[in-house]
């Protein structure tokens, strides 16, 4: 998130967040990791960022350096938590990444918490957001008007909780249509497999308590 956008939506992923959020969380394009600012740090014992822009990495570094000492490690990860605030508009192979962090990142019982923009149940805004992707997609970094993420989320693996809302007082017939949503991983689902190694292994991260910033990671690529 950039400043600009953590602003405009901190009244929704503030609470989202600070209620939620436990245990190891990984926050899916970070931005500016502006996440770290509402976890609550006893009931968060590390929160790692994911930015393949590296443009943005330099703010990541400036919130986690407010925290504490660096250290550098690398190595595989599971978590108990993952966050997703206006990115998944951006990833290539959306399905595909949504089932894999789902199911061979995510620790049974772990949350996945989501604000993003996502495709309108009204045909005529819809049309009006497969018209524009292809070019907004272009001049934002990928972005795509066009998806329903939450329906790809409720699909990647068993949840024990699936509860998506919309954004207060906002139409469906909004072109920007906001979903927010809390699911929680069956316990009984354990899937861990190379992904979770290779996703994680020979890339450089900086740790500090309670804070990891992932130096130089090509998530999407």
């Amino acid at each position: 998130m950039g400043d600009g956008i953590d602003e405009n939506s901190r009244d929704v992923t503030g609470p989202l967040i600070t209620q939620n959020a436990y245990g190891m969380v990984l926050d899916i394009g970070a931005g500016h990791g502006h996440t770290a600012n509402y976890l609550d740090i006893n009931r968060v014992t590390k929160y790692v960022a994911l930015e393949p822009n590296t443009h943005m990495h330099e703010e990541i570094r400036k919130i986690a350096n407010k925290a504490g000492n660096l250290i550098r490690t690398r190595g595989p990860l599971s978590v108990d938590t993952v966050v997703c605030v206006l990115s998944l508009c951006t990833v290539p192979s959306p399905e595909e990444t949504i089932n894999r962090i789902s199911n061979e990142l995510l620790n049974p019982g772990g949350v996945f918490l989501l604000y993003e923009h996502v495709l309108s149940p009204c045909a005529d805004v819809a049309w009006w957001q497969w018209f524009w992707s292809p070019i907004w997609s272009k001049a934002f970094d990928g972005c795509r008007l066009d998806r329903p993420t939450y329906v790809w989320v409720r699909k990647a693996t068993n949840w024990e909780v699936d509860k998506v809302w919309t954004q207060e007082g906002e139409p469906e017939e909004h072109l920007f249509w906001h979903q927010i949503g809390k699911f929680v991983k069956a316990t009984q689902v354990i899937l861990l497999g190379e992904f979770c190694i290779d996703f994680f292994n020979n890339y450089e991260c900086t740790i500090i308590p309670g804070i990891i910033a992932i130096n130089d990671f090509q998530l999407y690529s």
